[in-house]
């Protein structure tokens, strides 16, 4: 959750006996865009000196007004957000995601990432890279990156190192696979700590994995089989609970050894 957060912080008014603008939400309430919840957050959060807003949502002037549409979540202390369900993707910065190498314009790369408009990914943003080794991207290359820059007003930029300058896992992911797409909350439920599908399947099945935030996902197991499984009990777990995903997993198991 903390990655998807944007860097967007509210600073709570004093007091001084007006009554809140806007109308009162519950936490956990179908909320449209348009809607304040500049109240809901002060009510929420009275103890509060600064509020984290997420994605969902956007601060302008002295009002919070829903920008997507879904149900209103609440993080302690003060982080509030808005969990929709979406397959279009709006970059955000310190997203990692997957891309395919467009084009190559001079010494950038275009990156195709879901979005409106392509990213951009220089080839020194490579571990040790410098102009006389370059590193080997071409055309089709499926890459993991991270978004460097992302705003509306400017193009994303992707790199494929951390803040050390190390590659971390990320580049070009080559030697086979399966990339497919899943909705954006399929990825964020892949990704949190009560998630018990990719520590499940790997008790038993050894695979590689790298899930972007865009909603791409790339695995690749020992065979062609294994793979197409893995990545059809993904897109399974869409809707499952825990027991339901632990119970899926363990007649996959028995299904791939032949039982």
């Amino acid at each position: 959750l903390d990655s998807l957060l944007q860097e967007n912080t509210l600073t709570k008014m004093p007091d001084e006996g007006e009554s809140p603008v806007g109308s009162t939400f519950g936490i956990g309430a179908v909320l449209l865009p348009g809607d304040d919840v500049r109240a809901t957050i002060e009510k929420s959060t009275e103890s509060a000196k600064q509020v984290i807003i997420g994605p969902g949502l956007r601060r302008e002037g002295d009002k919070v007004f829903v920008v997507k549409p879904g149900i209103l979540r609440h993080k302690e202390p003060a982080v509030f957000w808005i969990d929709s369900h979406l397959k279009r993707y709006v970059a955000n910065r310190g997203d990692n995601v997957l891309g395919v190498v467009m084009a190559k314009a001079g010494d950038v790369f275009r990156v195709d990432i879901g979005t409106s408009e392509p990213a951009s990914l220089s080839y020194l943003a490579f571990e040790g890279a410098t102009k006389k080794n370059r590193p080997n991207v071409n055309i089709g290359d499926l890459i993991y990156a991270k978004l460097l820059v992302a705003s509306k007003d400017m193009e994303a930029e992707l790199v494929c190192v951390d803040s050390y300058g190390k590659k971390a896992g990320m580049g070009v992911l080559d030697g086979g696979g399966f990339v497919f797409t899943v909705p954006l909350h399929t990825v964020r439920k892949l990704l949190t700590k009560d998630s018990v599908l990719l520590k499940s399947i790997g008790k038993n099945i050894p695979f590689e994995i790298a899930v972007g935030m865009n909603g791409r996902v790339w695995i690749r197991a020992r065979t062609v089989k294994e793979t197409i499984c893995l990545a059809n009990a993904i897109e399974c777990s869409e809707f499952m609970s825990n027991p339901q995903i632990e119970a899926m997993c363990g007649k996959l198991t028995d299904v791939l050894a032949g039982f």
